[in-house]
């Protein structure tokens, strides 16, 4: 007798500032916060692939595929973020990014693997962030592109704070061959097939 086939759903989701990238528990602590259910109603067995943590925004792809989960964390899959961070920050400093700095991970020191890093030219289209950043008054900003192929806790705001430029504001916007492109915060579109790579 033939195994039934295994049908599993996918989705890309536009996570909200201040949201968690997990589905809600019982547990007490975590009454106050917001988790991926208030966006849709998903089905048993969804997954995030990766996290984003509560004040980073973008792209978060979920499945019910533990194997496409675990092909996409395995650093082979690039993961672009745009962060805008507080001061003017130079090109040396992108090289520094780009080369790897040293950030603390569970307590040990960790360098960075090469990654991609550049300044973008103007401020990128995305939506208004829901909590207010601060405003040019207290001094130069700067929106840049960091790419990365391996994903440790809250590594984007550890890198550019290596570097002197601690990061105001962060969003991922690419996933693979997939992007927001015109998603707006909150959106969930549900995908036939999850292709992260062309």
């Amino acid at each position: 007798m033939e195994a039934l086939k295994t049908t599993h759903r996918h989705f890309i989701v536009y996570k909200p500032y201040g949201v968690l990238s997990q589905f809600g528990s019982n547990d007490s602590k975590q009454q106050s916060k917001k988790f991926l259910g208030i966006l849709h109603d998903f089905p048993e067995g969804i997954m995030p692939i990766g996290r984003l943590d509560e004040k980073s925004e973008g792209l978060l792809l979920l499945t019910t595929d533990g194997k496409m989960s675990d092909f996409v964390n395995s650093q082979k899959v690039e993961k672009e973020y745009y962060a805008l961070v507080n001061g003017a920050i130079t090109d040396a400093e992108i090289e520094q990014l780009k080369l790897g700095v040293e950030i603390g991970f569970n307590g040990k020191k960790y360098v960075t693997k090469p990654c991609k890093a550049f300044k973008l030219e103007q401020e990128p289209n995305l939506p208004v962030r829901s909590k207010k950043i601060r405003d040019d008054r207290h001094g130069p900003t700067t929106w840049i592109s960091i790419t990365l192929n391996e994903g440790k806790f809250r590594q984007v705001r550890k890198m550019t704070s290596a570097v002197g430029f601690p990061t105001l504001r962060l969003v991922r916007v690419r996933v693979g061959s997939i992007s927001l492109n015109t998603m707006q915060v909150g959106d969930v579109i549900e995908l036939a097939d999850l292709r992260v790579r062309d």
